[in-house]
């Protein structure tokens, strides 16, 4: 939630995005590609409130798990970490899963979200961006609905 933002406006907004949600398709397999635990258990807990809890959200914490996963069973969409340790980032992780046959969606979340940023990662593939801050149900629904809605 930016830093201006009222409480009433983010519940308004909230309330916009539950209904937009309807729109989603009925994702059962989405994959969290992250090295870090805890923004990875967010982001899990995150989508699990948006989607349910019958949802299946695996977790890969390097490259070389997230190519096994996608292999063995190709995700209804992923949430790709811009940065993997040690020093791989998004636009060099995307053309492997890409490789790997993956034709769906890839949303990116990054710490750095600058204009050259943004436009690097779209280049590179990434189906949609969205600040590591912004981590929330009404932001992650945003993006699920927009790259769900060709918009």
């Amino acid at each position: 939630m930016a830093a201006s933002e009222t409480g009433s406006a983010f519940l308004e907004r909230k309330s916009t995005v539950s209904k937009q949600r309807t729109a989603l398709p009925d994702l059962r397999d989405v994959l969290v590609i992250d090295d870090n635990d805890v923004d990875a258990k967010r982001l899990t807990a995150t989508l699990r409130v948006i989607l349910g809890y019958e949802i299946q959200v695996r977790r890969a914490a390097t490259i070389a798990t997230a190519l096994d996963c996608v292999i063995e069973r190709k995700p209804d969409l992923i949430f790709l970490d811009d940065v993997l340790k040690p020093s791989d980032s998004a636009t060099e992780t995307i053309p492997f899963l890409r490789h790997a046959n993956y034709t769906g969606p890839i949303i990116v979340v990054s710490g750095e979200f600058t204009r050259n940023r943004h436009v690097e990662l779209r280049a590179g593939g990434a189906t949609e961006i969205i600040h590591k801050d912004d981590v929330d149900s009404v932001r992650l629904t945003e993006a699920m609905v927009q790259v769900f809605s060709g918009g």
